[in-house]
């Protein structure tokens, strides 16, 4: 309605307002004519254009200073979620690395047991060692195993390089394992090399035995392997346990000063294994045989 009224009111008003409009429109279409053919409105268009373009880079400049900040952060957070993934990725390798490395020292651990195990051995059970208690006055360790998987006090333990210690108190699942070098600890030895007979004695330095039993004039030497006699009717004969390290005579003494080192590695090895002896074996200890007896005497009376 106010559209129409404000028609009406400019027809009313007459000629002038029309030939206002029609005078505008005959310009205009002069000027675009003339520019067309002579090009007289380009050194305007180009000042306009001069002061223009400042205006339109101001205007434009915080729309791109935000697009180029929204793409530098995304651009940032797409890179910091590529690296944190690639380093879960390199942690994952790693992690595979060492598990695979520890599954292979665990088989050659278990073969090297396995081969420690003489004819002699009807059985043997792995333990893992889970504690420690090494000083001078004590050499003892705890394994996973116990009473539950028929461990018994005394039992023998070896590990990869020979024999390691005995079973001493045993509980439910777990045993406290006495090394050799123990100082509570001896075990019957022989040289391997002439037959001679000697006692072991532990020293209470992790994986050091001391012969302190043997005269002056006996032939031992550096390097000489030194294993169970069989004697005691505790262990089988024929197991490694060390080898000569240092011998020593000084003449101050009838008894020549000799260590041995352990050839069981219990600083190194993470497991042993608990040995059952074959009793009807020759070179079965005494207590295996008793057992045996024992055995058979129980079943012959029923």
């Amino acid at each position: 309605m106010s559209n129409a009224a404000s028609s009406r009111n400019i027809l009313q008003r007459g000629t002038p307002a029309g030939l206002r409009f029609f005078s505008y429109a005959v310009l205009a279409l002069a000027i675009m004519w003339l520019d067309q053919r002579g090009g007289w409105l380009d050194s305007v268009r180009f000042g306009l254009s001069a002061v223009a373009y400042p205006l339109r880079i101001a205007l434009e400049s915080p729309v791109k200073a935000w697009e180029w900040t929204r793409d530098n952060f995304a651009e940032r957070a797409a890179l910091q979620t590529e690296n944190r993934a690639l380093r879960e990725r390199i942690r994952a390798l790693e992690l595979l690395s060492m598990r695979r490395a520890d599954l292979e020292l665990e088989n050659r651990e278990l073969r090297n047991l396995q081969a420690s195990s003489a004819d002699v051995a009807q059985k043997w059970l792995s333990a893992r060692i889970i504690a420690t208690d090494n000083n001078r006055s004590r050499q003892r360790y705890t394994v996973d195993r116990g009473a539950i998987h028929q461990i018994t006090k005394g039992q023998t333990v070896i590990a990869g390089g020979g024999l390691a210690g005995q079973a001493l108190r045993v509980g439910p699942w777990s045993t406290e394992v006495i090394s050799l070098s123990d100082p509570e600890h001896a075990v019957p030895v022989q040289i391997a090399r002439t037959g001679q007979r000697t006692l072991a004695l532990g020293t209470g330095r992790e994986g050091i035995l001391a012969l302190p039993l043997l005269p002056l004039q006996t032939d031992i030497r550096e390097g000489d392997l030194l294993v169970t006699s069989g004697l005691g009717g505790v262990f089988p004969a024929g197991y490694p346990v060390a080898t000569v390290s240092r011998v020593r005579r000084d003449g101050t003494s009838p008894l020549a000063q000799v260590d041995a080192q352990m050839t069981a590695a219990l600083d190194r090895d993470r497991l042993v294994a608990f040995i059952w002896f074959d009793a009807a074996h020759a070179s079965a200890p005494a207590e295996a045989a008793q057992r045996l007896e024992a055995t058979q005497s129980s079943e012959a009376a029923r």
